[in-house]
C-alpha cells in the first residue's frame, strides 16, 4: 500500500530584530518566532551576535538586551512564567508578540509559509535569516567589482 504524505503545515513567522539606536533605524535580526495554531505550535528561537550588535552601537548594554529577548521563548510557552499574556491563546500569543514597537526589541513584518516539519522550519529560518554565513570575500566575487 502506498504511503501518503501528510499535508504541509501552514503557518505564519516574524523576525525577531535588535535596534540598539531605534533613531538610526539600523537593526541585527536576532531570532525567529513560528506560529501555527491548527497544530499548537508556537516557537521561538533566540541567537545574538554580540559582536554585530556592538559594531551598530558600541554601548548597547547586551544584558539587558538578552533578558528581555528572554520573554519571547518564555510567553511563546505560555503558562505560569509568561504572566497574564501566557493564558491567551497561542495566535494572541503570536499577535501581541509581533504588534509594531518603537522600542530596541522589534518584530519583521509577519510573513507565511508551507512546510512539513515545523522545528526544520524554524531551524531553516534562522540559519537564513539569523545566523552568519562568514564574510564574503570581495576579491572572488566579479558581480561586486
Amino acid at each position: 500500500m502506498p504511503t501518503t504524505r501528510a499535508d504541509p503545515h501552514t503557518y505564519d513567522y516574524a523576525i525577531v530584530r535588535v535596534v540598539p539606536r531605534v533613531e538610526r533605524g539600523e537593526f541585527v535580526n536576532v531570532g525567529v518566532i513560528v506560529c501555527c495554531a491548527r497544530q499548537g505550535y508556537l516557537e521561538a528561537r533566540i541567537e545574538v551576535d554580540d559582536a554585530r550588535l556592538l559594531a551598530i552601537d558600541p554601548t548597547a548594554d547586551l544584558a539587558a538586551i538578552r533578558v528581555n529577548l528572554s520573554t519571547i521563548p518564555t510567553i511563546c510557552a505560555g503558562g505560569p512564567a509568561s504572566g497574564p499574556i501566557g493564558k491567551l491563546s497561542i495566535r494572541e500569543r503570536f499577535d501581541w508578540l509581533v504588534a509594531p514597537r518603537s522600542t530596541i526589541i522589534q518584530t519583521a513584518a509577519v510573513h507565511m509559509g508551507r512546510c512539513d516539519q515545523l522545528d526544520h522550519a524554524l531551524e531553516h529560518l534562522l540559519d537564513r535569516m539569523v545566523r552568519t554565513v562568514g564574510a564574503v570575500d570581495l576579491s572572488q566575487t566579479a558581480a561586486l567589482r
